[in-house]
C-alpha cells in the first residue's frame, strides 16, 4: 500500500455537491482506502484569472493501484461527475490531481510525481498541511508546512468548513 495524497477542485455548479461526490467516488474505488480530508477552502483562480472562485481541498488515501492506474481512475471520477474540458487551468465542475505518491519521483508524458506545481500553490499546500503538516516533499527534502510557510503570494486562500460524511468509514 502507497500513502498518496489528492488534490482536489471544483469552481462551476454546485463545488461543493461536485467535490462531495468525487471524494464519495474515492472511498468507492477499488484499491483505494480514503485516511483524511482537509477542510475545503475557498480559493482565487491561479492562470486563468477571468473565472468564479474554486472550492479546493486534499484527500489522503492509502492505495495499492499504480500510479497511472490511480490517474484513470480519478479521470473516470471527473467524467462521472460531468467534467468537461475547456481551456487550461480554465473552469472545471472537478478536477482531481495526483500529489504526492509516497516517495515516488515520476516523470511520462501522462503524469509526474510529485505534482510539479504544488510547491508554488497555497491552494494545494494550505489544505496538504493541515492533514499533513510534516509530510516531506520527495524532491525539495522539505516539510510541506515549511513549503507553504516559505509561499511569498498574497495569501489568498480562505478555510471554508471541513466536509462532513457521517459514515466515511463505514461505507469503506
Amino acid at each position: 500500500m502507497h500513502a498518496v495524497y489528492i488534490g482536489f477542485g471544483s469552481n462551476i455548479g454546485d463545488r461543493l455537491a461536485h467535490i462531495q461526490n468525487a471524494i464519495h467516488a474515492l472511498s468507492k474505488t477499488e484499491g483505494i482506502t480514503l485516511q483524511k480530508i482537509s477542510s475545503v477552502y475557498k480559493t482565487d483562480p491561479v492562470g486563468y484569472e477571468a473565472q468564479a472562485h474554486f472550492l479546493n481541498g486534499v484527500a489522503a488515501i492509502q492505495t495499492d493501484l499504480l500510479p497511472l492506474s490511480l490517474l484513470h481512475a480519478l479521470k473516470d471520477i471527473e467524467t462521472a461527475i460531468g467534467r468537461q474540458h475547456r481551456i487550461r487551468w480554465g473552469p472545471r465542475e472537478i478536477d482531481l490531481d495526483i500529489l504526492i505518491y509516497g516517495d515516488m519521483c515520476l516523470q511520462t508524458e501522462k503524469l509526474v510525481i510529485p505534482h510539479p506545481e504544488m510547491h508554488r500553490r497555497r491552494f494545494v499546500l494550505a489544505p496538504l498541511a493541515e492533514i499533513a503538516p510534516d509530510l516531506v516533499h520527495p524532491v525539495f527534502q522539505e516539510t510541506v508546512q515549511t513549503l507553504l510557510d516559505s509561499l511569498e503570494d498574497d495569501k489568498s486562500v480562505v478555510k471554508k468548513r471541513r466536509l462532513c460524511f457521517i459514515d466515511f468509514h463505514a461505507s469503506i
